[in-house]
């Protein structure tokens, strides 16, 4: 096992990618956020927004069309694809990659999303085709979707019930064997994985890091929504393990700062309203 990296503000400056002087709409990435139900339209919503704050430049936002309503009414800034179907199946994967505007370099798939397991096979497929970089939360977490991501860096974020379904194991319960754990999975399988808890465990099966969680109040639903979003939008233009260890950094000072502001009373959006202000510090031009 690698010995742990230690994440630290000067890490996070120094994989922080700059921005050109000079840029255009998209040069700053493209990403797709693909999840939602009839029940949970919330959490394709937090991500999206997430990936905007995360200097973006275009996020497209899947999601069926019974909720579609909903979604674009929180932003004028969404842009919201409707699906025809209320769970991901291959008929809305087909018509999803028909319509959108543009490729993505990246995509988040699963938050809140209802699901057939050979659609999601097929979606992932498709976009790995086209060139995206893939992140997997939520219901998208399933042992069916393993061989379709075998050996392509693309980044899990499970939490320990959800590491169980995916892996059919048990993470551990203290820092060594998570690390353990998630190091050897990731290793095999050729993935990146973030172990979500009360310290965060990231490996890509070389590389290994461990971030303890800011704060207990960051336990309210919709963070790891907001989580997805933002490691999405920093993919576009990063390396997968990169992009993860820098999403939950900064989301656990989004956390903290929300923390200060209302204690154990925080909800997800306090996050996505601090994005901006925590990650300011780590801004860089290039003049080129």
């Amino acid at each position: 096992m690698p010995s742990t990296i230690p994440v630290t503000p000067k890490l996070i400056r120094q994989l922080m990618p700059p921005r050109s002087f000079f840029s255009r709409k998209g040069d700053n990435g493209t990403v797709l956020i693909a999840g939602g139900s009839r029940f949970y339209h919330g959490a394709p919503v937090l991500s999206t927004m997430a990936a905007l704050r995360s200097g973006a430049d275009l996020v497209y936002t899947a999601v069926p069309r019974s909720i579609i309503t909903a979604v674009r009414s929180f932003s004028p800034a969404i842009i919201a694809l409707p699906l025809p179907d209320d769970k991901l199946t291959k008929g809305s994967t087909h018509r999803l990659i028909a319509m959108l505007p543009k490729n993505a370099d990246s995509a988040s798939i699963g938050m809140g999303m209802s699901l057939e397991p050979e659609a999601l096979t097929l979606l992932v497929r498709k976009l790995r085709q086209a060139g995206t970089k893939i992140l997997l939360d939520a219901s998208a977490l399933i042992p069916q979707v393993l061989e379709e991501i075998s050996n392509t860096g693309t980044i899990v974020t499970p939490h320990p019930g959800e590491y169980k379904r995916l892996f059919g194991s048990e993470p551990g319960s203290t820092e060594e064997e998570m690390k353990s754990n998630v190091h050897k999975l990731a290793k095999e399988h050729g993935i990146t994985i973030a172990l979500k808890g009360w310290v965060n465990i990231i490996s890509d099966g070389e590389q290994l890091a461990a971030i303890k969680r800011s704060t207990p109040a960051m336990t309210v639903g919709g963070t790891g929504d907001v989580l997805s979003g933002l490691a999405a939008g920093l993919l576009a233009k990063m390396k997968h393990f990169d992009a993860v260890v820098v999403a939950i950094y900064v989301n656990g000072l989004a956390g903290n700062l929300a923390f200060k502001q209302a204690g154990l009373h925080i909800i997800a959006t306090d996050l996505v309203d601090n994005l901006p202000v925590v990650m300011k510090k780590f801004d860089k031009l290039r003049h080129t």
